[in-house]
Order: C-alpha cells, then structure tokens, then sequence
C-alpha cells in the first residue's frame, strides 16, 4: 500500500505543474457553462421544469468546475500507450500488482486536474448575475455530503476508466473504446442532459447503472434536491459500485496481461 500511495503522491505533484494546461480548460469550461446556462434559460421561459431553475444552474456550474473529476473522455497516454507500442512489458516486470499502480495514477492525474480548476470556475460563477449564479449549498451538512460524495464519485469514475483502458488490450483502438463508452456513459450520468429534465422511465435506468454515481449524485445533494437519508444511500451505492468495479477490473487485468504476446519479445 505504501508503494501505491508514494505513487499517487508523485504523480499528483507533477500534474499540479500543468498551470498553462489548467488555463486553456478554464475557459473552456466557464464558455460551455454560460453557454448551457443559457439554453436552459431559454427552455425554462417556454415552460417549467422539474426542478428549480436555480438548482439546475448551481448543478452546471458544479459540472464544469468538477469535469475532471466526472468526464470520462480523458485520454491518459502514459496508460494507453503501453499497451499499444508494446511496453507493457516493462510495467509487467515490476514486482507490483499492475492494476492498483495504474488506478493510482489515473486517480492522482484527475485529482490534481480538480484541484487547480474548481476554485476558479466557482469563484466567477458566485459572481455572475442572477438568475445565473451558483446557489450556496442547502445546508453544511448537504455541503459535507457533497464533498464525500464527490470523492467516492471520483473513486468510481478511475475504476470505471480502467475498465476502459483494460479492453484496450484486445480491441487496440483507444479511440473506439473510450469513445463509445464515454458517450453511453455521459448520457446515463446526466452530463447530456440532467437527469431530473428526463422521462421517468430513463430516470430509472439510470439509477440501475453506476454513472450517474459520479456526478449527478453529489451535484444534486449540493443543490438541496436529495434529502440526507436519500444521499446516505447513494453513498452505499457508490461503495458497493466502486467494490464491484475494481474487483472486475482487477480479474480482467490479470487476465489479459497473462494472455497478451508482445511481438518481438
């Protein structure tokens, strides 16, 4: 466990030196979020929504100052291209367990991504004018909630990563795996379109799969729109999702890497 933790600790510290990087997603991330604050405005003035306009704008705000830690289409080369140039090998001769070194990793990048990114967003999104601000938290114990939610979230999203970059090892396309899982699993976790706006049917289905575990959960705890028995049961989900996951994850690796043929070696 040390090995693993000195690890993360290593690479959360490199990461946090992309400063230029963390700029450029900044502004990125405050266009996209007026731009969708926007959309949704114009919506709620042709008819009312389920949920109040100004926890609908607090859960963007907090979408795009957490999109780090919540957006699936993340492509990590230093785990990718092992795999496709045949490296691996080198990773396979280090008397550690591969999945936990790589969960680490994955989990220090977007950690340190977060954290140089959310303040900033929040900061001008508190500044902007109403009805377009982001809302205070419902109570500080909705704000606790949210921030052990946020993390188990983040935990969640690694393992379900890993999955990602696992199958690499049998369809060798980066691209194809992560995009198509990026799409179903953005759309199940509300980041598409908010869960709360769709039918009750899909609200259903996406309770039964472990995206919307990520963000929508934590996001709308902030927001006052689940009670604290309700999120105390979400974070149960959420253990037992993340337990499932890297269990799977860890038996696929161990699998695939005693299967794989490395050409040349």
């Amino acid at each position: 466990m040390k090995t693993y933790l000195s690890l993360f600790r290593v690479r959360f510290i490199n990461n946090l030196q992309y400063r230029a990087a963390a700029l450029g997603g900044l502004t990125t991330q405050l266009f996209w979020g007026l731009m969708l604050v926007f959309i949704y405005s114009a919506f709620y003035k042709t008819g009312e929504g389920n949920i109040p306009f100004s926890a609908l704008v607090t859960m963007i705000w907090l979408q795009q100052a957490f999109l780090s830690f919540i957006f699936l289409y993340d492509w990590d080369t230093e785990l990718v291209d092992p795999i496709t140039t045949g490296s691996i090998s080198y990773e396979l001769c280090r008397p550690v367990q591969l999945y936990p070194i790589w969960y680490a990793r994955l989990l220090a990048k977007r950690f340190a991504r977060g954290i140089l990114r959310f303040a900033p967003v929040l900061v001008l999104a508190f500044c902007m004018p109403a009805p377009y601000r982001i809302s205070p938290p419902a109570s500080p114990l909705a704000l606790l909630l949210f921030v052990v939610t946020l993390l188990l979230g983040l935990m969640l999203l690694c393992a379900i990563s890993m999955l990602i970059y696992i199958s690499i090892f049998k369809t060798f396309s980066p691209a194809g795996s992560i995009g198509i899982t990026a799409v179903i699993g953005e759309f199940f976790s509300g980041m598409t379109i908010p869960i709360p706006l769709m039918p009750e049917g899909l609200q259903r289905v996406c309770e039964a799969l472990p995206f919307r575990y990520v963000g929508d959960l934590p996001f709308r705890i902030y927001a006052g729109l689940i009670d604290t028995k309700a999120a105390l049961v979400g974070m149960a989900l959420q253990i037992m999702w993340i337990v499932i996951l890297c269990g799977i994850g860890a038996f696929c690796m161990s699998r695939v890497t005693k299967l794989s043929t490395v050409q040349g070696g």
